[in-house]
């Protein structure tokens, strides 16, 4: 896909959101993905096969004898089981790999394209093993590289921290980071050496966080990539459960992990908003009409036809980008909640609205994954797959390690029209997943039938407009430069 470099950005006003990461950290600038916009005719077919899709996974759940037939418990005959040495050696390979992006960042070359830790890290780890794990379960619950650390510099942390977690925050950390995260992916400059620096800053504070409440409250609540990585892992259908004896690997139906264990906290409800909301938005804040729409109604707004400089506006701009990407998720979470309290109202049910937003949350999961591929797959073909290269020469220094470094040389250019038909694809198999979950939550929480079916009309317009503007984003041209404005 085609790229162009970003442009400077101005700070983010939000201490406490960066601190998770050195102020000066940047990442993820191997410049701007240029997304070819999906045709119109395409957009149009996209959206009505969402809408016909959604009342056949309707029909097909309404005939399920009971909610249990769906949401209860499954495992298919097959199990394995992973002995500790494996268990022992993936988590030694994970903070090997840490430690590796680490130290290119700060010694190795400072080309971004060249440097391992850049693909490495914003690619295959964040991109790459998050769709493993839709297919091949949560790993990462085993290979988290900072739980190595801590359970190799803190034992005792591994039961109890020296207070307990206060309840009130819920999963507010590891939201926080993920602001944190995103906000450097978008907004960043790139250099290894401030990734570097991230990764080295998010370690203290992960030792902290350890420390002061213990691994299991740290490592639930607040350390945000073992958050997403165990809930895109409920979507697999493969499930790890540690014994004395290893890991014991069962198998079940895909989507069966997201009918089990419901949330309670609303903190994760706005983590797997934000999930979807920042994909949307890094998809839509480079468009044409998201710029143009600045430049007409909000600049106006706040200088009228004044103007202080190019300075100054740049300055603006970016600053209203930041504040949108913020706002997002408390967006999405009006127009979510909305539904959901339609739905109650059509069902007309007793449950409290908290109950009933709590219930639906997990059927966003799904979405978001689609969204997330959907909007990143080619960047990961296209400089993810150099990781193989840059294995054999990380600090770029030469080297040919593992006799890779001449492998994949040409950049790899996906067909426009596989790219087009993909990310239609994706967003359909992530909308009808997530239409089948709500469903099957519908039959768990409204006991008849046919109210559980007069609750998902308005669920059912929840994802529909959910994937229109999905979509949508993908049929909008880019702007090609953020900051221009018309004349």
């Amino acid at each position: 896909m085609q790229r162009h470099p970003r442009s400077g950005r101005s700070r983010l006003p939000l201490a406490l959101v960066l601190a998770a990461f050195a102020r000066n950290a940047s990442a993820h600038s191997f410049g701007t993905q240029y997304t070819l916009p999906v045709p119109f005719w395409m957009y149009a077919y996209g959206a009505s096969a969402a809408l016909i899709a959604s009342f056949a996974v309707v029909a097909y759940v309404a005939r399920t004898p009971t909610a249990a037939a769906a949401s209860r418990p499954r495992h298919l005959p097959l199990a394995l089981r992973v002995p500790e040495a494996l268990v022992a050696l993936l988590g030694g390979l994970s903070l090997g790999l840490l430690a590796l992006s680490i130290a290119t960042g700060l010694v190795g070359t400072r080309d971004v394209y060249l440097n391992f830790n850049m693909t490495f890290f914003w690619l295959v780890f964040a991109l790459g093993f998050l769709y493993l794990t839709a297919l091949v379960g949560d790993l990462y619950e085993f290979a988290n590289p900072w739980r190595v650390l801590c359970n190799t510099f803190f034992p005792r942390t591994r039961d109890k921290g020296l207070v307990p977690y206060p309840s009130k925050l819920g999963y507010l950390p590891a939201l926080l980071f993920y602001f944190a995260f995103i906000w450097i992916e978008l907004f960043g400059e790139s250099q290894p050496a401030s990734l570097a620096v991230a990764l080295l800053a998010y370690t203290a504070l992960n030792f902290t966080g350890a420390i002061l409440f213990g691994q299991p409250a740290w490592f639930r609540y607040g350390e945000f990539f073992a958050v997403m990585f165990r809930l895109v892992g409920r979507v697999a259908p493969v499930r790890y459960e540690p014994d004395d004896a290893g890991i014991r690997v069962t198998f079940r139906p895909p989507l069966q992990g997201l009918f089990q264990e419901p949330p309670t906290r609303l903190s994760l409800l706005l983590f797997v908003l934000f999930m979807l909301s920042s994909t949307a938005f890094d998809g839509f804040h480079e468009t044409r009409p998201w710029v143009a729409f600045f430049w007409k109604h909000v600049y106006p707004l706040v200088h009228g036809s004044s103007s202080d400089g190019y300075g100054p506006t740049v300055r603006l701009y970016y600053e209203w980008q930041q504040l949108m990407l913020l706002v997002s998720p408390f967006l999405y979470l009006a127009v979510y909640v909305a539904c959901v309290a339609a739905s109650k109202i059509a069902a007309r049910s007793s449950k409290s609205l908290r109950d009933l937003v709590l219930a639906f949350t997990l059927s966003l999961v799904p979405i978001a994954l689609a969204y997330n591929a959907t909007h990143y797959f080619s960047l990961l073909a296209s400089q993810g797959l150099q990781a193989v290269r840059l294995a054999s020469d990380p600090f770029g220094l030469h080297w040919n390690l593992f006799r890779t470094a001449n492998v994949l040389s040409d950049p790899v250019i996906l067909d426009a029209s596989v790219v087009w038909h993909t990310q239609v694809a994706l967003v359909l198999i992530g909308h009808v997943a997530g239409v089948y979950v709500a469903h099957v939550e519908a039959m768990k929480a409204f006991a008849d039938s046919r109210r559980a079916i007069a609750s998902q009309l308005p669920m059912l317009l929840l994802m529909v407009l959910l994937t229109v503007a999905g979509l949508w984003i993908l049929s909008l041209p880019i702007a090609g430069g953020q900051v221009g404005q018309p004349a």
